[in-house]
């Protein structure tokens, strides 16, 4: 296991389009839905072997697609959608009453007009027990409210509203009130998607595939052009949905079964055709999120919250059985750090959470930070050697999804080996299973390491880290107990403070100072430890001189 850090130079911009609206949720890659519909077993076939048979039939068109040139087909939108702003986009409301499937299972579905920055048209196809039924737009599905879109387009069957597609879509199911459909999985953008399990309001995003992340050639934004629905039983817990992805170096299929609850799972099978001769590197699992300030380094915000993010830090489980805490930060350069995991067998799992649920910690009585999913990763199968890669972008706001976190193989995908994986993602809202017995840091903190009232100052490089682990292990450790801070740092001298239980708390503080040899970062990791026996996970983070402001 080890980690490594990139500091990308302040000529370097990040990728365009790298920085998301989070009221767009996605920045767009337009392309053309696919034509026609796809063949389907007949009726009767849906419990048995329609899952598998529907995946190959998909693989199958993502492969022949691979094997022609990319088209881009942004849609002309024309008239009263052309130039819409945010505000008025969002006067376009699906009506509820028409929701597919809304008296026939739990789960039911509405859709997104296009519009705005959504500009990708998305094939829609229903699956049931008759067959697979490409689902045509239909203007009288939705209100526009006073925003005269409606009379402009017309008719229902004009030229203008028949030239209309859909956005994308998303997925409602009782997961709080057996009489109240909730919303659990929004699919909209590229191939953004979002999940909600219980008590949870949306924060980040998930993604089809990561490709050329911060990298100086540019990020590339592979789109899902066509879905397939499936109809879930009457009875039936779960939902899955087929996409077709579709960029101009890949093209792949997916599967998506997707279990709402307290914990809201999603199994997910992919399978990746390179249309580039050059070997690719896509970025598998990838996670989106918004970290403004916190605890860690908070530069001074006029804003009466004491923190601002979707994400507190990066979780990773290695295939050696090490949890690795990564705190994440709003840098003051485009910043990409990997943490590796050479093992045969790949990570156990990685994901961005937002572990403090603490309302008083952030005193947003509307956004709710304290109720932001954490989204979680685990391999099916085992994923091989490779890198989780963490992504921080500066941002001097909260609308930009600025932290992205994503699985890269070892092995580059190729035309002659298409890709193959499996994975199962989780929406909680606590810490995944098997990590409980592990103390976990909860609180990082940094300044200038002056003393007070002092005549010699060192230079503001010297830095003081406070780090606070609690939970597992640690709890009702006496304070007498002899706890070491196992501490290893990189570009830097380092000496440990302090290690003490803190009076009146559960938590255990480890104090240390770090004075850079001269480079532009400093790499560190740091774990509890008693009589030999590991207390925790290990605390890893990257201090760049660049953050002083």
């Amino acid at each position: 296991m080890d980690t490594r850090w990139t500091v990308w130079p302040a000529a370097i911009r990040p990728a365009k389009g790298l920085i998301v609206l989070l009221v767009a949720t996605a920045a767009i890659l337009a392309g053309p839905p696919a034509s026609g519909q796809t063949p389907t077993p007949s009726a009767g076939t849906l419990a048995g072997s329609l899952a598998d048979s529907l995946f190959e039939q998909v693989a199958a068109q993502a492969e022949n697609m691979a094997n022609a040139p990319f088209q881009t087909a942004d849609v002309e939108l024309t008239g009263a959608l052309a130039d819409i702003d945010y505000d008025a986009y969002r006067t376009i409301r699906f009506r509820k009453d028409q929701a597919l499937w809304r008296d026939e299972t739990p789960f039911s579905v509405e859709l997104f007009h296009l519009g705005f920055l959504f500009r990708t048209q998305v094939q829609i196809n229903l699956v049931d027990e008759s067959g697979t039924h490409a689902l045509p737009f239909d203007q009288t599905l939705f209100d526009y409210g006073q925003s005269g879109i409606g009379e402009a387009l017309g008719s229902a069957n004009s030229d203008a509203a028949a030239a209309i597609g859909y956005a994308g879509f998303k997925i409602l199911y009782p997961l709080h009130r057996p009489d109240v459909r909730d919303e659990v999985a929004v699919f909209l953008g590229a191939s953004y998607f979002r999940l909600l399990a219980r008590n949870q309001v949306y924060g980040l995003s998930a993604r089809g595939l990561a490709l050329g992340t911060a990298s100086p050639e540019g990020e590339e934004f592979p789109t899902f052009r066509e879905f397939w629905l499936v109809k879930p039983a009457a009875d039936s817990g779960t939902i899955t949905v087929y996409a077709l992805l579709d960029s101009p170096s890949l093209t792949g299929a997916y599967r998506f079964d997707i279990r709402p609850g307290a914990q809201t799972v999603v199994d997910t099978r992919l399978r990746l055709f390179a249309r580039a001769d050059e070997p690719l590197r896509p970025g598998l699992a990838p996670l989106t999120s918004m970290f403004l300030y916190g605890e860690n380094r908070r530069p001074y915000h006029d804003d009466y919250r004491p923190e601002v993010h979707d994400s507190d830090g990066v979780l990773m489980h290695t295939a050696r059985g090490e949890w690795l805490w990564r705190p994440v930060a709003n840098p003051a350069r485009l910043r990409v750090t990997t943490l590796l995991d050479d093992a045969a067998g790949g990570p156990a799992g990685f994901g961005l959470m937002q572990r403090d649920r603490d309302f008083a910690n952030y005193l947003d009585s509307e956004a709710h930070y304290e109720r932001r999913p954490s989204l979680w990763v685990e391999p099916v199968d085992g994923w091989g050697p490779g890198a989780v890669h963490v992504v921080e972008i500066p941002s001097p706001e909260e609308i930009n999804d600025n932290i992205v976190a994503f699985w890269q193989p070892a092995a580059p995908l190729t035309r002659q080996a298409p890709l193959e994986v499996r994975y199962r993602q989780y929406a909680l809202s606590t810490m995944p299973d098997g990590h409980g017995h592990m103390g976990h840091a909860v609180r990082t903190r940094e300044g200038w390491a002056s003393v007070p009232g002092s005549a010699v100052k060192p230079p503001r490089t010297v830095r003081r880290l406070v780090v606070d682990f609690t939970g597992g292990a640690l709890d009702g450790l006496d304070p007498s107990q002899p706890v070491a801070a196992d501490l290893q740092v990189t570009g830097a001298l380092a000496r440990v403070d302090h290690v003490a239980a803190v009076p009146g708390t559960d938590l255990w503080r480890v104090s240390f100072t770090i004075t850079p040899d001269g480079g532009d970062a400093v790499d560190m990791r740091l774990f509890l430890s008693l009589n030999g026996q590991r207390l925790s996970e290990t605390w890893t983070a990257v201090w760049s001189r660049h953050d002083l402001r």
